[in-house]
């Protein structure tokens, strides 16, 4: 069954284009566009596609209303488009937090420069999108848990974070109580990709302020959008938030968030690296790298954690940490937006434990010390 998509875009000539490159796939129907956001919630509820592209800049109704209005309305996926600038970076966070489930840079250049490429990116991630919602019957993410900046006033009078609902699945791997046995990791180690942003945000801001343990996170993201996306968690969360920089030390209740582009390292002394994108590597910044790096330095002191995301990366990491003797846990498919790194590593036995989203935060404050 071809995948139904509905293109959402104020410029005539993005549309074409758009409705072009998907057309030329023989397992997408686009079955629909749209040229404001009003007229994109209009077409959504009238042709119930798979996968919505949407713009965020549009005359009558933004692209960030407009999906909000879908998740209320009729519950679809949709794929942001948005500019590599750091108030393009904004935008899409507060899509992603409206409930989009991904994003792609709007990027002209690239259309005209490397049509094939931008053709099997937009149309894989079009494939893998649908296919997921199929799977798990899509309704829309929940918001993640917003919370006060972490000045000492606020924390002084604010309650502790309520306990996570209950939810479907637990935990059930093997070794379950190994995994929450408490220890002094000397790193957190985060990875993850598609439905990231929120994934982390929501694990983030269930964390104390004297987490005892420092903590690395690997997000794939364009460079131009780590640093907004550090600078919001920072907001939001009772730690501390950065984009990482060369040089850096790791710091209990410091989370370092490797920058787009490039590749982030952690060494024995507890200082950070801060390396170039090898351009033969497919994800700038890679989960398998910081994941290895800290193996290396760290042995069985590390608490690396698997999120939801496309493909397979963070999966050797994971080897070489479980080779050291560390942990590793993953997240369960019913929580995930896309359950392909998780997913990577329970099929290759390397989780200790599988958890619910809403699970990792209280897990993690409850072992880490």
């Amino acid at each position: 069954m071809a995948v139904k998509v509905l293109v959402v875009d104020d410029s005539g000539f993005f549309r074409r284009r758009l409705n072009e490159i998907l057309s030329s796939d023989t397992d997408i129907q686009v079955v629909g566009t749209a040229s404001n956001g009003r007229e994109g919630v209009d077409q959504a509820l009238a042709l119930r596609p798979d996968v919505i592209t949407m713009d965020y800049e549009m005359p009558m109704m933004d692209g960030i209303t407009a999906v909000r209005q879908i998740m209320q309305r009729c519950p679809t996926p949709v794929l942001m488009f948005s500019s590599l600038t750091h108030e393009g970076a904004r935008v899409t966070l507060d899509a992603l937090d409206a409930g989009a489930v991904d994003y792609l840079p709007k990027n002209f250049e690239d259309i005209s420069r490397n049509p094939e490429k931008v053709k099997q990116l937009l149309c894989q991630k079009v494939k893998d999108i649908a296919r997921s919602s199929r799977r798990h019957h899509y309704t829309a993410p929940a918001a993640a848990a917003s919370t006060v900046p972490h000045s000492s006033s606020a924390l002084a009078s604010r309650p502790a974070p309520a306990a996570p609902a209950p939810v479907a699945q637990r935990a059930s791997h093997a070794n379950h109580s190994s995994a929450i046995r408490r220890k002094a990791y000397k790193l957190v180690a985060i990875g993850t990709s598609t439905g990231g942003p929120v994934a982390l945000q929501r694990v983030l801001t269930q964390l104390p302020a004297g987490f005892p343990a420092p903590i690395v996170l690997i997000q794939h993201m364009p460079a131009a959008f780590t640093k907004a996306f550090a600078e919001r968690l920072d907001k939001l969360c009772r730690i501390r938030v950065k984009e990482a920089e060369d040089g850096d030390l790791l710091r209990p209740g410091l989370a370092l968030l490797a920058p787009g582009g490039k590749q982030m390292m952690v060494d024995s002394r507890g200082s950070v690296r801060i390396l170039p994108g090898d351009e033969r590597l497919n994800y700038k910044p890679s989960v398998d790298i910081t994941f290895g790096s800290a193996a290396k330095a760290f042995h069985d002191k590390v608490l690396a954690v698997v999120l939801t995301g496309m493909g397979a990366d963070g999966r050797e990491g994971a080897r070489m940490l479980k080779q050291s003797g560390s942990q590793v846990w993953a997240q369960d498919e019913a929580s995930c937006v896309i359950y392909g790194m998780p997913m990577a590593v329970v099929k290759a036995e390397l989780s200790d434990a599988i958890y619910s989203l809403d699970d990792i935060g209280p897990r993690l404050t409850e072992v880490c010390q």
